[in-house]
């Protein structure tokens, strides 16, 4: 049995089109929001493109405490209210940080918190009972809503613990990408700071999904 998936903030792009491509490749999916009807509605949504496939609605802190591993796709403002609201449904659990520290109007400049990542200050807000591992911030959600697209780039995954590093290794071959071991998870800095830069490639170069790709690795890196 696949472990169950909790996407909070699973309304918006990133995290809706992260929970199509897992329930494609049959995990069951929870879409968390803050507002239970709207997180149901997406799910029907999901189920639709899908022809059916498990995947249901209800409010964040329900979805924390269903989910085996939860994801956190909300905006940067609401990372830390989130957190707190959640953090009584997450021990034991992994959880998996999608969250750019993106401050507008200034999207485009690196603006890491004083923790040196949002990664990291969540670690320390949710304490050592939750495995926290970084990843997915710098695949465009265009490509991942649209399930015949191939997404052409690698994903970061910094966490320091190992064996979490490797869940969600796993997760993203499921999502159709390579997941690429980054180290500890204050390295999560590196994966933060380059989503600004790729909005400010994005901009020059007239493009929607530009992305990250790593050299030399072998072509079974990320089974590794």
């Amino acid at each position: 049995m696949k472990p169950t998936i909790a996407v909070l903030g699973g309304t918006g792009q990133e995290g809706s089109g992260l929970a199509l491509r897992w329930a494609h490749a049959g995990y069951p999916v929870l879409i968390g929001s803050r507002d239970a009807p709207r997180a149901e509605a997406k799910a029907a949504e999901l189920r639709g493109r899908l022809g059916g496939g498990s995947v249901e609605g209800c409010d964040n802190r329900r979805a924390a405490e269903r989910g085996e591993i939860v994801v956190l796709t909300v905006p940067y403002a609401a990372h830390r209210p989130t957190l707190e609201a959640v953090k009584d449904r997450l021990a034991g659990k992994l959880l998996v940080d999608v969250t750019v520290p993106l401050m507008p109007p200034q999207v485009a400049r690196v603006q890491l918190p004083p923790e040196g990542s949002a990664a990291v200050a969540a670690q320390r807000l949710l304490g050592a009972a939750v495995k926290v591992v970084s990843a997915f911030q710098n695949v465009s959600s265009h490509l991942l809503e649209d399930l015949a697209a191939t997404v052409d780039c690698d994903v970061l995954v910094c966490g320091d613990d190992k064996e979490a590093r490797a869940a969600v290794v796993a997760l993203a071959e499921a999502a159709g990408m390579r997941g690429i071991h980054g180290g500890a998870l204050a390295n999560s800095a590196a994966a933060e700071a380059l989503t600004s830069v790729l909005i400010f490639i994005n901009r020059r170069y007239g493009l929607k999904s530009s992305g990250i790709r790593f050299t030399g690795l072998p072509e079974d890196a990320e089974a590794r």
